[in-house]
């Protein structure tokens, strides 16, 4: 019996031996972070898009078409010739309405009539196709064409004052029919054509301060014109 305490003893020994490397076994191994990413490492922020950049030229106020127009003279006269120095043309002008003439003096006459654009241009029209094309320009003088028989004359009819202008006088003589038309230019020249039943010739000179016409031993007595 006592031979046994050794042997107990070496064995007790390799259990504790055989328990300590178990130990170690466990409790040996660490982490490592070597290509991996460390738990306290922030992520990269997302990019965000660079603001667009506007154009600091242009502007709502760039728009022409919000600029506000020059609107034409509510009470207005012009008168003044054609390029070609043939012809006068005067026009007379009230509230966005427009009357115009053409004469060349002689055989060649034209009365045209309608509306003046808020931007100054206006298209008159007449009889047999006749038309006026013209624009104002700073309010002193329109500047445009007329358009009778086939024809075209450019014209120029700068701002008048009286007793410049645009005058007519229609009447009956002696049984015939009398209609007369008479442009007095700003240099105080006239040009005129009078009709007795639709035959055109000359006008006699009119007197601008009283409208007076001397006519087949009488008087006749033109107006001004408006629209």
């Amino acid at each position: 019996m006592k031979r046994s305490g050794p042997l107990y003893t070496l064995l007790g020994g390799l259990l504790l031996a055989l328990f300590m490397l178990s130990l170690n076994a466990t409790t040996g191994t660490g982490n490592s972070s070597y290509g991996e990413d460390s738990p306290g490492a922030a992520s990269p922020a997302p990019s965000s898009p660079a603001p667009s950049k506007s154009d600091p030229s242009k502007s709502p106020t760039d728009d022409p078409s919000k600029e506000p127009s020059k609107k034409p003279p509510a009470k207005a006269e012009y008168a003044g010739r054609t390029d070609d120095d043939t012809s006068a043309v005067s026009i007379s002008i009230r509230d966005g309405k427009a009357i115009a003439y053409f004469c060349d003096g002689r055989n060649t006459e034209s009365w045209l009539k309608g509306n003046v654009e808020d931007d100054g241009s206006m298209r008159l029209t007449g009889k047999h196709g006749a038309k006026l094309d013209g624009t104002l320009r700073d309010d002193d003088k329109v500047r445009g064409t007329v358009d009778i028989d086939k024809k075209t004359w450019d014209f120029t009819a700068d701002r008048a004052k009286k007793p410049s202008g645009l005058y007519r006088a229609t009447t009956e003589v002696r049984g015939a029919e009398v209609d007369g038309g008479w442009i007095v230019l700003p240099d105080g020249s006239q040009v005129g054509i009078l009709k007795r039943d639709g035959k055109p010739a000359p006008a006699p000179r009119l007197d601008p301060e009283t409208g007076a016409v001397p006519f087949d031993g009488g008087r006749l007595t033109a107006r001004p014109v408006v629209p």
